[in-house]
């Protein structure tokens, strides 16, 4: 007999090479290619059907309503509920609440909706005694223990459910094809498949993903293309608490943030997050500044503390958690050069409290003032919040969404706020200073 062809696949983007290389040559990524037995084609795997061609204007657009998850803080991750044939990816390290999230949300819709819970990584008595230690109801949420996918997709097609779990992807595999489970072309055959379904029967599919040790999600790239919304755990799982951050969502906000805490009775949303990013210190530290930042449409005030400590080694320390680590440099020599103080023999330890991740520049101000309150052993005022991009000519960038984190403040029982002058409010805002500032060395003057 002759021997199998095999190819290599890259199990990033999905592209295949005859032959095994260094560099994938479709997407550049390092380390990537796979070996894999090459697949036949086969005709019958795709029915070709006819699309009658429209103008835009003739076709009637409904919005569908939304399908209230059960749970409040994941509906606003999702943008508020599920969407009648939207398709989710979930991914997170192991253990830190995936299945978990998603078994309270079936149980929570089983009383009035048609759901289905498919799981692949688990068996169905596994299953059934996690949601009985988790005291849900269990009347009406249907069960399958199967990873064949021509199974699933008849079941989908029989019980016909509103809002179906596939619990993982990585384990599914399609009989039409001879790769292994978890491989990059039974990954993107059953997902294309399970996509297909979901549009065509107006079926809600959340899948879950594996992630690999990068914290991306396993699998290739055009997994998250397939999709319609992409959604991240994030935080540590020693911690009880646990954030969803949304990174791709063609129904919702981009980067909305949903606060859980892990508990004996499974994820419970957290009414008042901000508490979570704030430490509760007794009277004034130097080193900590309190961010007003942005996640999706809601505001949060999150801690940054920085810690500023004599180099023992030829070259000082940058370290980062939380927030980025090219943009500290980029804010020290910000420092150095436009307001005339070095840190060029010092480590920076700059954190986040809470395990959030901040990538907007907006927090930029606030670390600025951290630093140069751990250095000069100054404690910044108690009810001081702040936010602001800086630039490199040192000048004070406007936030977006400005009177929103202004208000969030206020609410919280901050008395003081120096801000970007382009966010300054135009009319008073009760029980809050505003300090409005242009330069950064305006800004580090009134507290140094």
């Amino acid at each position: 007999m002759a021997k199998p062809r095999t190819i290599h696949v890259c199990r990033d983007c999905g592209g295949e090479s005859p032959k095994w290389q260094g560099q994938c040559p479709h997407c550049g990524a390092w380390n990537t290619l796979e070996e894999a037995r090459a697949e036949q084609p086969s005709t019958g795997r795709f029915a070709a059907v006819g699309a009658k061609v429209r103008e835009l204007g003739q076709i009637e657009a409904r919005e569908a309503p939304r399908i209230e998850s059960g749970i409040e803080e994941f509906d606003r991750v999702l943008g508020g509920g599920y969407v009648p044939g939207g398709v989710v990816l979930i991914g997170g390290d192991p253990g830190i609440g995936k299945s978990t999230l998603l078994l309270q949300s079936l149980a929570a819709l089983a009383a009035s909706r048609r759901v289905l819970y498919v799981t692949g990584e688990e068996s169905a008595d596994q299953v059934a005694l996690r949601a009985r230690r988790l005291g849900l109801p269990e009347a009406g949420l249907k069960l399958m223990a199967e990873i064949g996918l021509e199974a699933i997709l008849a079941a989908l097609e029989s019980e016909a459910p509103e809002v179906a779990v596939v619990d993982s992807i990585q384990t599914l595999f399609s009989s039409a094809l001879t790769a292994a489970p978890g491989s990059v072309s039974q990954v993107r055959e059953c997902a294309a498949q399970l996509t297909r379904v979901a549009k065509a029967r107006g079926i809600t599919v959340i899948l879950v993903g594996h992630v690999t040790k990068d914290g991306a999600i396993a699998g290739p790239r055009v997994l998250e293309h397939i999709v319609d919304t992409v959604l991240y755990f994030e935080g540590d799982t020693h911690s009880s608490y646990r954030l969803i951050r949304a990174f791709k969502n063609r129904f919702g906000a981009v980067n909305e943030l949903g606060v859980f805490g892990m508990t004996d009775r499974g994820l419970k949303g957290v009414a008042n997050p901000s508490a979570l990013f704030l430490s509760q210190h007794e009277g004034e530290v130097p080193g900590s500044a309190v961010l007003v930042t942005q996640e999706g449409t809601r505001p949060l005030l999150v801690e940054i503390q920085a810690l500023i400590d004599d180099s023992h080694a030829p070259n000082p320390r940058r370290l980062t958690v939380g927030l980025e680590q090219n943009r500290l440099a980029m804010l020290l020599a910000v420092l150095h050069r436009h307001v005339g103080v070095s840190c060029h023999d010092q480590d920076v330890f700059v954190n986040a409290v809470g395990g959030v991740r901040i990538g907007e520049p907006a927090a930029d101000l606030a670390v600025l003032l951290a630093i140069v309150s751990s250095l000069k052993a100054k404690p910044l005022p108690r009810g001081l919040v702040v936010f602001g991009e800086v630039g490199l000519a040192g000048e004070v960038r406007p936030a977006p969404r400005g009177q929103e984190r202004l208000r969030e403040a206020a609410k919280l029982g901050f008395t003081q706020a120096l801000i970007p002058r382009a966010n300054a409010p135009r009319s008073a805002i009760p029980g809050l200073e505003v300090i409005a500032v242009d330069r950064a060395a305006e800004a580090l003057a009134r507290f140094r």
